[in-house]
């Protein structure tokens, strides 16, 4: 499609967050006006409220806002007891950031491979890379899927390890009925703008259904401090701010509504993407109600393809181009090319087509015809 042409029709985005922003605009201006005329920054009510309201949400105990979902993970580890040298198994195909919060506390990130079909971490893969210095399993809740939870549960049962759930692209998915990020000891979250309940900039938060590791959670990221001044452990800085708690709960009451959204919309894609030679397309697995965080097809000379959306006007992405033990981050563990072959073969395959609450019929059926063409000979 020629410059012109795209101009006249408009471009597909990946994610359309004008929209989403434009139905909380109200809400949230008039909750900013009180909080800027009560220079309430940090904490206070607004962020109790929106750490309530997710908790419940969800079905978990406690909700503990923080600044990121990095941070989110760092302290949810932390709190769980791992400690430099011991190891965090991961799965390989996941945004670095997963490995990251490991790394940051010392810790040896172990990545995995994932199961073939629907790209989530590998239960029989966990259960082979445990060793006696196995101090953490981390399932990441891919796409929107929840990973298969009841499975992984024994194996960190078996050899004592903390189980932490990465439920950043997550957010309302379930397994059997019950939450992404209520099933392990602890789960991380982000609220990354992009996110099914996304903020108006950094955010995350722990979900844990533990007192105590609620405590220490809490602790650590105010500086290793309950109590002003006096500072019992090493922490960090990683507080949830008030404008994010605003613009998070007025989003969150309406998650129920874009999530299903996001499913018609999966539906839709399904529809008209089947019989196109070559492109493999995503499916729920049993047990599961995905949030399809991302809609992700699996197609030959993917690179090539995407180069065709893109100058079709649709801005498909990648989520991720190059699994975490084959990043330049990480070069010196030791991994190479074919230590994780379904996660590598499936990087030079994936393709994220454009997926969010209030993407039309219309939009849909340009990034189907484009994609089309595009595979086709």
């Amino acid at each position: 499609m020629s410059a012109e042409a795209v101009s006249s029709v408009g471009v597909v985005p990946l994610v359309d967050l004008v929209a989403q922003q434009a139905e909380v605009h109200g809400e949230v201006m008039a909750e900013l006006a009180d909080v800027l005329g009560s220079a309430s920054f940090i904490g206070g009510p607004a962020v109790a409220a929106f750490e309530t309201a997710y908790a419940s949400f969800l079905g978990a105990r406690h909700c503990i806002g923080v600044a990121n979902g990095t941070d989110a993970l760092e302290l949810a580890l932390r709190a769980a007891g791992v400690t430099a040298g011991g190891e965090v198994i991961l799965p390989a195909n996941t945004f670095i950031a997963t490995a990251e919060a490991a790394s940051r506390i010392g810790a040896v990130p172990v990545p995995v491979d994932v199961d073939q079909e629907y790209l989530l971490i590998s239960p029989e893969a966990v259960a082979a890379a445990v060793t006696p210095r196995t101090q953490a399993i981390v399932p990441v809740h891919l796409f929107g899927q929840t990973a298969f939870m009841e499975q992984l549960i024994p194996v960190a049962e078996a050899c004592g390890a903390a189980l932490i759930e990465d439920a950043a692209q997550s957010q309302g998915a379930t397994r059997f009925g019950r939450h992404s990020g209520t099933w392990g000891l602890a789960a991380g979250t982000s609220f990354y703008p992009g996110k099914n309940l996304g903020a108006a900039g950094d955010a995350g938060a722990v979900l844990t259904d533990d007192p105590a590791i609620a405590a220490t959670v809490r602790m650590l990221g105010a500086h290793g401090s309950l109590e002003k001044y006096r500072h019992d452990a090493v922490g960090i800085n990683s507080r949830l701010d008030t404008v994010q708690a605003v613009v998070l709960k007025a989003k969150l009451a309406r998650l129920q509504g874009w999530n299903a959204l996001r499913r018609a919309a999966a539906e839709r894609y399904s529809a008209l993407l089947a019989g196109i030679p070559g492109v493999v397309l995503p499916r729920e697995a049993p047990g599961n109600s995905d949030v399809w965080h991302l809609y992700v097809v699996r197609v030959p000379d993917r690179d090539a393809v995407l180069a065709a959306l893109q100058a079709a006007g649709i801005q498909a992405g990648i989520h991720y181009p190059v699994p975490v033990h084959l990043s330049g981050a990480y070069g010196s563990h030791g991994w190479v090319a074919g230590s994780f072959p379904v996660a590598e073969e499936a990087a030079g395959q994936i393709l994220s087509l454009p997926l969010y609450p209030h993407i039309t019929a219309e939009q849909q059926e340009r990034v189907a015809g484009a994609l089309g063409d595009a595979v086709r000979p």
